[in-house]
Order: C-alpha cells, then sequence, then structure tokens
C-alpha cells in the first residue's frame, strides 16, 4: 500500500492519495467529522480525475456538463485523529453510460502495518454526468469515458 503522491497501482486499478488530518477536519476531541470522510473522497477522486488529464473545471467549459454525486454510502471502522496522516484510495467497480460507481477507502498506514494499513471508513460513492446548465442526466461523453475506463482509478 505505501505509494508515492497520487499512484496508481496498476495491479488493483487502485488510485491512492495521501492526506493529513487537520483542525479544521475534527470536532472538539480531535476526532475526524464524520462528514469529513466525505470530503476526503471527493478530494481523492478529484486528483485521480486530474492524473488522467480530466480536470473538472475544464470539463464545464469545454464539454458542457460536469460530474455529481447521485448516492453514497459509508462504512466507518476506526476515527482519525488530528495530524494523523491518511491514504485515500478510489477504484471504478461499475460504469454504466451516465455514471460511474467508485469503491472508496481511508486508511492509516502505520510503523507495524506498512503493508496492512489500518481501515479507517469505507464507502461507495456514486457519480453521475449532468448537463451543466440544466443538471439533468446525460451519458457521459464518449471521450471522456473513454479516459477513465482506458485508466481505471
Amino acid at each position: 500500500m505505501k505509494l508515492a503522491s497520487g499512484a496508481l497501482d496498476a495491479a488493483s486499478a487502485t488510485f491512492t492519495w495521501p492526506l493529513r488530518v487537520y483542525w479544521e477536519d475534527t470536532d472538539a476531541g480531535g476526532i475526524v467529522f464524520y462528514a469529513n470522510y466525505l470530503k476526503f473522497f471527493e478530494r481523492a477522486r478529484t486528483e485521480w480525475l486530474r492524473t488522467l488529464g480530466v480536470e473538472q473545471q475544464r470539463l464545464r467549459e469545454e464539454a458542457g456538463g460536469m460530474f455529481v454525486a447521485t448516492d453514497t454510502q459509508l462504512k466507518y471502522h476506526r476515527p482519525a485523529r488530528l495530524d494523523d496522516f491518511l491514504l485515500v484510495t478510489a477504484q471504478v467497480v461499475d460504469v454504466g453510460r451516465a455514471s460511474l460507481t467508485i469503491d472508496q477507502k481511508a486508511f492509516l498506514p502505520t510503523a507495524a502495518s506498512e503493508l496492512n494499513p489500518v481501515l479507517l471508513c469505507e464507502g461507495q460513492i456514486r457519480i453521475g454526468w449532468v448537463d451543466a446548465l440544466t443538471l439533468r442526466p446525460q451519458r457521459i461523453p464518449a471521450p471522456i469515458l473513454h479516459a477513465l475506463t482506458a485508466h481505471p482509478a
């Protein structure tokens, strides 16, 4: 699991993004606020897209569409804390004409478990392609779909 910043593990087709827990991510007890895992997952998905040359602002401007979250399911296993260094992963598990389903996980690597980091949170996020103006669902444009499926998360 030890991967560089924004690395793609070709064997598992899993993208990994490193992330540090800041004060703003925590509650009064120094524990990551549960909803912030959605932010962590969003950052990893955005950086995965960026590594594929698919920048979200450019999608709006040039393709006239954008990805939006349409469904989220999360399971919390253990808490992350202030100043923890996390590895957040993204892996495409289903590709449709207008949506993608992505498995995501947040891990805490430790010296004792470098090869088997501690799973903190896991989720499945479904993102759909919509027209940027009307927000109506549309098919993902072929060049974008090809970029995402030729290089899975």
